[in-house]
């Protein structure tokens, strides 16, 4: 049964600092919204509980993309086509780019945030594992002030996080640090266009006198959050290519991860694309390896 709207008060602040005095005043009185893409989901549904909805798509302190000497500075209201269509986001974080290109449709893509695909803690978001291989941060604000948090240690299980009743995300910042990387990202998913993946995979590693160097490789839609591979990357670093190495890397990720299983797809088959993707990934690092012998 469809949401009636006159269950809902609708409130749209002018300002940041007046959305956190809204949210100090009662956090959890209000859901805040921005692009909507998966609020209005669940309201056409008829499972969105009965609440106080804040708007924050339109506060200009959560739209801009700053770049700082040593950092990007996103604000968690850019939208994915923002993502997809900036030019230094393009250059410098083309993981970040390309996942903004996978994710839904235009019309999701120049309505969803980065900031809500965030919040909104999918373990299948696209955008995920790449902020996961930037080492990214995150600026969370409130009436009480500002506190920053390495966005790794945000999603603390599933749809868990780091993030009180009365914060919002107010931006993700990115380590300009990037530029030597081999960068590689791929989604698998039912179709090649507006599919949930299966599983997504962000990989970024420097090749140094022919050997691995700072090797990073998250995963997404395998677990209840996004993972780094950790174990897989310090097995790796170091180390000039070889097929046992590949070998020995993929056994390895997939004993990581422990891909689930779920509607989309069974763990059988996700633990067989997660030893392909890096298998791909590690291929990927050996042929710029070659070329730049």
């Amino acid at each position: 049964m469809r949401s009636d709207p006159a269950d809902y008060e609708f409130v749209a602040p002018l300002s940041l600092r007046a959305a956190v005095a809204l949210l100090a005043e009662n956090p959890k009185a209000w859901l805040p919204i921005a692009g909507g893409t998966d609020v209005m989901v669940r309201f056409a549904a008829g499972t969105l509980a009965a609440r106080k909805l804040l708007s924050i798509r339109s506060l200009p302190e959560l739209r801009s993309i700053e770049a700082l000497p040593g950092e990007l500075r996103i604000g968690a209201g850019c939208t994915y086509t923002d993502l997809r269509e900036h030019e230094l986001v393009k250059r410098e974080f083309p993981l970040l780019s390309r996942a903004a290109s996978w994710t839904g449709g235009i019309a999701n893509q120049n309505r969803g945030t980065l900031g809500g695909n965030i919040v909104n803690a999918s373990p299948a978001a696209d955008s995920l594992p790449a902020l996961l291989v930037y080492d990214a941060e995150l600026i969370l604000v409130s009436a009480r002030g500002e506190r920053r948090l390495a966005y790794r240690n945000f999603h603390t299980g599933y749809k868990k996080m780091d993030l009180a009743p009365d914060e919002l995300i107010r931006a993700i910042c990115l380590p300009r640090s990037f530029s030597r990387y081999i960068q590689y990202a791929r989604k698998v998913g039912a179709r090649s266009a507006q599919a949930i993946s299966k599983v997504c995979i962000a990989g970024l590693a420097r090749i140094e006198n022919g050997a691995i160097e700072d090797a990073r490789i998250a995963l997404g839609s395998v677990a209840p959050i996004p993972n780094r591979l950790l174990e897989t990357e310090r097995m790796l670093n170091g180390q000039r290519f070889n097929p046992a190495l590949v070998a020995n890397a993929k056994k390895i990720a997939v004993a990581e991860v422990q891909p689930i299983g779920d509607i989309r797809s069974t763990a059988k088959y996700r633990a067989a694309v997660v030893s392909n993707l890096v298998g791909e990934f590690l291929e990927t690092l050996a042929a710029s390896a070659i070329g730049n012998e």
